[in-house]
């Protein structure tokens, strides 16, 4: 039998100078100068690039063919694991309770809400199904209800490309307004009184740019134009303060932020500003018990602290401490009820609950004594609540949802995700490792495997990692992982530096110029891992995406030995090119993370050394499967495409390096929950034909 012959990408270099560097880029054509077009039409993609995307996944089709039956098989557990007809724990407002539901079969969910506290008079708000018939990519971002309950927002995206469109519905006559709001972010919120929408638009460059007030029931005539941000850098959003005193703008970027309020009282006033911009200083903030109560980093409170700072004056100057900063004990986030106060807290890599009662000021926490697990809050509508939603799990332990009564402290089981299939979680054990870096840092581990899987080498290791921007991998409950680790297989997560489950400081010793941590903690897990028998060199499978993929583009040039095959999703991997290219939606806001290489000569040098793709010379690099969305705005399609195609041109070995491209999709994948779960299966199927050289047959 013929084996497949990958596409060979033609060779049109491109010289760039940059700060008296220069460099040339053979694959610099699979950009199309279009792009911004594309992000909104896919079919508009310069003709020579969809041929050679085309042929990119038709050679990884024909490749993987074998594993069909396989990725069938895995698409089926999956499937089989979630529980068609699921509903959500319904959430009161008010007099109704709202909620979403699937029904069988359905890829999209229905939101609906009834009477409070009632099993019927079921009111649809939203069949996203029937709204996603016969369009090849369907994503609802942000829905809401006014809090009159008689509007309903939602926003939609039909490219993958992130750019919404939010409408607005009559939930006493089922009618859709017409004159949506064009070109947004998604993000939307009410004004308290029902009578505004407040949303974000999104400029040329994929940016949030703008923020605009319409009348409830209001169209483009009547936008009128709250806020500009003049820096392309900052980020936007928008909340509303848990009392619905205020309307907050957030603006940021990774090491900065700004919040600007509006009173709800008075919904057409300008925003006032809390605290100017500036560099290093993030805060945001909550209303409680008549002040506010700002959640910061200031004064060099790496892991965060909570000041207070009265209502008539909260800038800088009047803030005092209101719970210390405690190196190590990293504050991640705050909440308010109107008598109790909430903290989300995270020390060496466990989450944690802290609650203060308003008046005693007394303290109490809720936590949990699994060696690896994942909690949450649950948001909610009420203010006046004695209730608090959580949400707990881990590797072993499938979602569970908790109301828990602040004051008597209560805990109510409201939910446990059924896994129709069955699941025991006595088969299964989780392990909380940890790897020595070279510079001492101890790496957290978390490992799923069955209880009768032999820890002795012999079993197949996934390793999965990310390391970026402060988000940690918390250790969550997968129904996909499991459609491996049911097949021998471990599954181990590497903690490493660039998240914050070691608190923000571990967050920024995996940033900028100490980027290279992140790399080499994750190459020094997996030497840990094999060292303690749950792998061996070149049977393990490493896997991450987007800032996770740059991650596997950083350890395929670094250690290819180790791996039998690298899966990398929607990869970040041009690193120097992307951050010289200022059209490109998210390098402003992204200099911060990375360095700016088209100023500063540190930062150039720096993502220089490590950039995935200026990095790919003669070796005998592992299997590779790269993954991206035509239509993606975070990662474009030709970072995983010049990747590849650069990777094939200089690997010394046998191993294939494949491309697979959804055509209609961007940064998410696949929309539908469901078709999702195919492009999973496709990235585990070729785990396990990586491992066993499924190519040489």
């Amino acid at each position: 039998m013929t084996k497949p012959v990958p596409p060979i990408a033609p060779k049109h270099p491109k010289r760039i100078e940059q700060l008296g560097h220069v460099r040339v880029d053979d694959y610099a054509w699979m950009k199309d100068d279009n792009w911004q077009t594309v992000l909104r039409d896919p079919f508009a993609v310069r003709a020579d690039v969809r041929v050679h995307l085309e042929a990119e996944n038709a050679y990884t089709a024909a490749m993987l063919a074998s594993t069909e039956p396989l990725q069938a098989a895995m698409f089926a557990e999956m499937k089989g694991r979630i529980k068609e007809d699921d509903s959500s724990v319904p959430t009161p407002d008010g007099v109704w309770d709202y909620y979403a539901r699937y029904e069988m079969g359905a890829q999209h969910p229905i939101h609906a809400r009834r009477p409070r506290g009632a099993d019927a008079g079921e009111q649809v708000l939203l069949d996203e199904d029937v709204e996603a018939r016969g369009k090849a990519f369907f994503q609802v971002g942000g829905a809401d209800h006014s809090p009159d309950h008689a509007l309903y927002a939602f926003a939609v995206d039909e490219q993958g490309s992130e750019v919404y469109r939010i409408h607005v519905k009559d939930l006493v006559t089922g009618a859709v307004l017409p004159q949506p709001a064009e070109s947004s972010t998604g993000g939307f919120v009410w004004s308290p009184d029902s009578h505004w929408l407040f949303w974000i638009w999104r400029d040329d460059h994929g940016r949030p740019a703008k923020i605009f007030r319409r009348p409830a029931r209001g169209g483009s005539a009547d936008d009128v134009l709250v806020y500009e941000e003049p820096d392309d850098g900052f980020f936007l959003s928008l909340g509303v303060t848990t009392s619905d005193a205020f309307i907050v703008i957030s603006s940021g970027d990774h090491e900065t932020s700004e919040v600007l309020l509006i009173p709800a009282e008075d919904p057409t006033a300008a925003p006032r500003v809390v605290e100017p911009r500036t560099p290093g200083l993030r805060y945001d903030l909550e209303h409680w018990d008549g002040r506010f109560m700002i959640h910061t980093n200031a004064d060099g409170a790496v892991d965060f602290k909570v000041m207070e700072a009265p209502l008539s004056d909260p800038s800088r100057r009047t803030w005092t401490d209101w719970a210390p900063h405690r190196p190590g004990r990293y504050i991640v986030g705050i909440g308010a009820f109107k008598d109790w106060f909430v903290q989300l807290v995270r020390e060496n890599a466990s989450n944690s609950i802290l609650l203060t009662e308003r008046g005693s000021g007394a303290e109490h926490t809720i936590g949990f004594d699994e060696d690896a697990y994942a909690l949450g809050l649950s948001g909610g509508y009420e203010f006046d609540t004695t209730t608090l939603r959580f949400v707990y799990e881990s590797p072993t332990t499938p979602r569970q949802w908790y109301d828990y009564d602040m004051a008597t402290r209560a805990r109510t089981l409201r939910k446990t995700q059924e896994v129709p299939s069955g699941h025991d979680p006595a088969s299964y054990v989780t392990r909380r490792l940890y790897a020595r870096a070279a510079d001492g840092a101890e790496v957290p581990i978390t490992v799923l495997a069955r209880a009768d899987t032999p820890i002795d080498g012999s079993a197949p290791l996934l390793l999965y990692g990310y390391g970026a921007y402060g988000i940690p991998m918390e250790p969550h409950f997968s129904i996909r992982n499991l459609s491996l680790v049911d097949r021998g297989w471990v599954w181990a997560t590497a903690h490493v530096r660039g998240g914050s489950e070691k608190g923000w400081g571990w967050f920024l010793d995996g940033r900028g110029a100490r980027k290279t941590n992140s790399f080499t903690d994750f190459i020094a897990c997996a030497e840990h891992l094999i060292a303690g028998g749950y792998g061996q060199a070149g049977r393990i499978v490493a896997y991450g995406g987007s800032a996770g993929g740059m991650l596997m583009g950083a350890i395929a040039n670094m250690r290819p030995d180790l791996w039998a095959g690298i899966i990398g999703a929607v990869p970040f991997v041009d690193v120097l090119n992307t951050m010289s290219d200022v059209s490109l939606p998210l390098t402003p806001p992204e200099w911060p993370e990375w360095g700016n290489p088209l100023e500063d000569e540190t930062a150039y040098r720096t993502i220089a050394a490590y950039s995935p793709y200026d990095n790919v010379t003669a070796k005998p690099y592992p299997a590779v499967l790269a993954t991206g969305g035509l239509s993606d705005p975070r990662v474009t399609y030709w970072e995983p495409a010049k990747w590849v195609a650069k990777l094939r041109e200089f690997t010394t070995g046998d191993a294939p390096i494949l491309l697979k491209i959804n055509m209609d999709a961007g940064h998410g994948g696949a929309s539908g929950r469901f078709e999702f779960l195919k492009e999973i299966a496709l990235d585990y199927a070729f785990a396990v034909w990586a491992l066993d050289r499924g190519w040489r047959d």
